[in-house]
C-alpha cells in the first residue's frame, strides 16, 4: 500500500494576524495541501471553529473527533482521513499532563493544556492495521518538552503492539538534536526520522509567514516505523499569490508498506 501523510501547523484563528488571518487564508492552505493528494493530514494548533472548517473545505475528508469532547478555548493536533481510503477502528485524545484522561489537564509549568491526539487505522480491503500519532509539545520550557513526550511514550505503550505499524508526526517545537529527540528514539527504536533520510541539510520549519527564520531549527517531525518504506519526504515552501498559507512549512512524507 502507497499514502500520502502530510503534517501542518495550521497556525490559530488569530483576528491579529491581519492579512494572515484565518478567513484570508483557508482556501490557500487548502489548495496547497490537496495538491500533493495526500491520504492523512495532521494538523496542529487550530481550533474547534476553525478545524470543522477546514473539514468542509477539504471535502473528501474525515476529521477524527467522534471520540472528543471540545474544549472551545482549547487547541488541538487533530488528524484527517480521506474517507474513501481508511476503516476507523479506534481513536483517542491523551493530555500531556499527570492525569492524560482528564481533558485540558496541565501539568510540568507547561504554559497550556497541551495533548496527543491517536487513531487506528485499517486500510479499506486490506487485513493490515497502523496507528498514526499525532502532537504538539509546549513552547516555552525544554524540561516541560521532556516530560509530555515522556507521557506520549507511556500512553502509546498502553494501547499500541509491536504487531501494528506506528507513525508519530506533530510540531515538537524542538530540534531533532533535543532531549526530546533522544528519549523518543531510545524508547521506540523502530522509529525513523522521515526528513533526515533525503535531506542532509538541516532547515527550519516555522518561519512566521515570512519564508524564513534564521535561528530557527526544524521543529516539525514524522517519524516512520521502520518496517515501512519511506518514498520520500519534503517541505512545501511555496506561496499562492506570494502568500504562504500558514507560519510552518507543511511536511509532506510518501510512504509505503
Amino acid at each position: 500500500m502507497e499514502f500520502c501523510l502530510i503534517s501542518c501547523n495550521i497556525r490559530f484563528d488569530n483576528p491579529a494576524d491581519g492579512a494572515n488571518a484565518w478567513p484570508h487564508r483557508r482556501n490557500i492552505l487548502t489548495e496547497t495541501l490537496l495538491k500533493h493528494n495526500p491520504d492523512i493530514i495532521a494538523t496542529q494548533e487550530g481550533r474547534y471553529t476553525q478545524l470543522k472548517d477546514f473539514e468542509t473545505l477539504l471535502g473528501d475528508f474525515l476529521i477524527i473527533d467522534s471520540h472528543r469532547s471540545w474544549i472551545k478555548e482549547r487547541m488541538y493536533p487533530t488528524i484527517f482521513v480521506k474517507k474513501d481510503r481508511f476503516e476507523i477502528l479506534k481513536s483517542e485524545d491523551l493530555w500531556l499532563s499527570e492525569t492524560p484522561g482528564v481533558a485540558g489537564s496541565l501539568s510540568f509549568e507547561s504554559m497550556f493544556p497541551r495533548l496527543m491526539t491517536w487513531v487506528k487505522l485499517q486500510p479499506k480491503n486490506s487485513k493490515t492495521n497502523f496507528f498514526v500519532i499525532n502532537t504538539h509539545l509546549d513552547h516555552v520550557k525544554p524540561q516541560t518538552r521532556v516530560n509530555q513526550v515522556k507521557v506520549l511514550i507511556k500512553e502509546i505503550k498502553r494501547f499500541w503492539n509491536e504487531n501494528s505499524l506506528l507513525f508519530i508526526t506533530g510540531d515538537f517545537n524542538d530540534s531533532p538534536q533535543s532531549e526530546v529527540r533522544k528519549v523518543l528514539e531510545q524508547e521506540f527504536p523502530n522509529l525513523q526520522d522521515a526528513w533526515s533520510l533525503f535531506n542532509k541539510t538541516e532547515e527550519t520549519s516555522h518561519h512566521a509567514f515570512s519564508g524564513e527564520c534564521q535561528n530557527g531549527s526544524r521543529i516539525d517531525w514524522v517519524m516512520v516505523d521502520k518496517k515501512a518504506k519511506i518514498e520520500n519526504c519534503v517541505m512545501d515552501k511555496g506561496t499562492v499569490d506570494g502568500r504562504y498559507p500558514t507560519d510552518h512549512f507543511p511536511v509532506i512524507c510518501n510512504l509505503s508498506f
